[in-house]
């Protein structure tokens, strides 16, 4: 077997794909092999000039240095234009190849953004309550993404928080003019409170601290100055803030936190809940959460007939645990919603679901566990590139849709999670939010508003099985 026969059988698996689809589009490889052709040609002169500088260098220096210093000037210059060349070439193969590459899933996105701005254009302007001390990098991260959110999205903000350290943030942060002038055009207003209850704190210092940011932003939803609310802060706190003040939904036991993950499909993500607010479950929450969940996703979603699952060991009725035994025969039984039976750990990010259930332990390890899937991703197949001018050549190619898969994994596109079951529309951020997972979170919350969520859930006490 040739040097070449070896070489081909260990290039890596995704160049020998790669190789394949140019292959099956004719005109992509014409244009692939005038660039690489271009290539390796300027890589032949350079390397063609670089010999002769060094030989003619060699001769030169026995005759005299001013000559070989010329020579090699000479020479650099030439090895300089050749560089040119080739990085001409790859830039044209990029520029040429990327748009047919990538071309339907850019138009994809396209056309979704063309949807959120018609959605967003024809909705109302609503007042969203946010607790700006709340989150570990609050205020002023928060109002960053308060700023932003309010300049793309038809909503105005009432902004919580001690008046003095959100102002000197702003100054901190450059951002105390456009403070001020959305102040004074009515879509921002600044209200006084005390300080947050702490990450490190328990749930129930809301009871005692009714000063507190997360106590203050409720007491708006509460009032009806506000049509939601968004905290990044202790999410038990937000959640026993939430029961005590606008109380849960009749019929319902206990709320759930609900988070979207990816699918496959990008255009249809799926709905896990509960993730962390109940680590204890009955089969009753979670039939409950299955009847929450499946109004969000007709609701928020726009899913008109949701798949309904149940996350177990494995698909067959009769494996899991006492608490997924007795749960899959409250969700067989129930009429209201479609159950598509049990959800196995790999079929969650599948899209063959759209919304699953399972107790707030399991879920809360499944969340932690997808948000740190992005950047191992990442970093591996950056070490799996090959190296050398191929390797730059075909990172150029993948560039985009690297970034864009870290964008689809990333927990921050998302932004936070609705805290279903409580009598007003509740988004709990991440505690590590920064701009843009508080301009995701508004946009989740105002979404949520404009589809009327809160109208559908309260339809749910008329259900027999919530009365009985």
């Amino acid at each position: 077997m040739g040097k070449e026969s070896v070489q081909k059988i260990n290039k890596p698996r995704a160049i020998r794909r790669l190789v394949i689809w140019y292959k099956r589009n004719s005109a992509v490889t014409s244009i692939v092999d005038t660039a690489a052709s271009s290539a390796v040609t300027a890589s032949n002169v350079a390397g063609n000039v670089v010999s002769g500088a060094g030989s003619v260098v060699s001769t030169a220096s026995n005759v005299a240095s001013n000559v070989a210093g010329n020579v090699v000037s000479s020479a650099e210059s030439v090895v300089n234009t050749a560089s040119s060349v080739v990085s001409s070439a790859s830039s044209i193969a990029k520029n040429t190849l990327q748009p047919l590459v990538f071309d339907p899933l850019k138009r994809l996105q396209n056309n979704d953004n063309v949807l959120d701005r018609v959605e967003e254009s024809q909705s109302k302007r609503v007042w969203i309550a946010v607790d700006g001390m709340g989150g570990d990098y609050a205020p002023g991260p928060i109002l960053e993404g308060c700023l932003e959110a309010i300049s793309r999205f038809p909503i105005n903000i009432k902004f919580v928080g001690k008046i003095e350290k959100v102002k000197d943030a702003a100054e901190k942060t450059g951002l105390a003019e456009l403070l001020e002038n959305e102040v004074k055009n009515n879509r921002l207003e600044l209200i006084d409170s005390g300080e947050p209850i702490g990450m490190n704190e328990e749930a129930t210092a809301v009871r005692k601290r009714k000063n507190a940011s997360i106590n203050v932003a409720m007491d708006l939803v509460r009032n009806n100055q506000a049509e939601a609310i968004y905290s990044a802060g202790n999410s038990g706190a937000m959640m026993a803030s939430a029961i005590f003040r606008i109380g849960r939904l009749k019929g319902i036991d206990r709320p759930a936190i609900g988070a979207l993950f990816p699918t496959r499909d990008q255009t249809r993500p799926v709905l896990v809940l509960d993730v962390g607010a109940n680590t204890d479950c009955k089969p009753s929450y979670l039939h409950q959460f299955a009847l929450l969940g499946n109004i969000y996703a007709k609701d928020v979603l726009q899913v008109k007939k949701p798949r309904i699952g149940l996350l177990n060991i494995g698909e067959e009725e009769c494996k899991g645990n006492d608490l997924s035994l007795k749960t899959f025969e409250l969700l067989s039984s129930e009429k209201s919603f479609h159950f598509g039976g049990n959800c196995e750990g790999r079929d969650v990010l599948s899209g063959n679901f759209d919304v699953v259930v399972c107790d707030g332990f399991t879920g809360n390890i499944l969340l932690k566990f997808l948000e740190s899937v992005g950047g191992v991703l990442l970093d591996i197949l950056r070490s799996e590139l090959p190296r050398g001018r191929r390797g730059k050549v075909g990172s150029a190619f993948l560039k985009s849709n690297l970034l864009r898969i870290k964008k689809r994994l990333d927990h921050a596109e998302h932004g936070g999670a609705l805290l279903l079951g409580v009598n007003g529309i509740c988004v709990i951020g991440h505690g590590s939010s920064k701009s843009l997972s508080v301009v995701s979170a508004l946009r989740l919350a105002h979404s949520a508003v404009n589809h009327g969520v809160m109208d559908n859930l309260n339809q749910l006490q008329k259900l027999q099985v919530l009365n009985s």
